[in-house]
């Protein structure tokens, strides 16, 4: 089985606050201010996401090599 099915609640229950105890040294701020800095930053980079412009042929390191010969 999974790593979850074989740990107790216990253990569960341990993890998860283990999780909420780093949660709440997060930093917080309110959405309507990091949205805006997000977008901002999302647009400055535009020009050279490859999600956006593409990837040159030449460079793409995951470009199939050769083709397939069927017999």
């Amino acid at each position: 089985g999974t790593m979850a099915q074989d740990m107790t609640e216990k253990e569960l229950l341990k993890m998860e606050l283990d999780q909420l105890k780093k949660e709440v040294k997060n930093e917080r701020q309110m959405v309507s201010k990091t949205g805006k800095e997000i977008k901002e930053y999302i647009e400055s980079m535009a020009g050279e996401d490859p999600l956006l412009k593409g990837v040159p042929e030449d460079k793409n390191p995951f470009k199939e090599k050769g083709g397939c010969a069927i017999s």
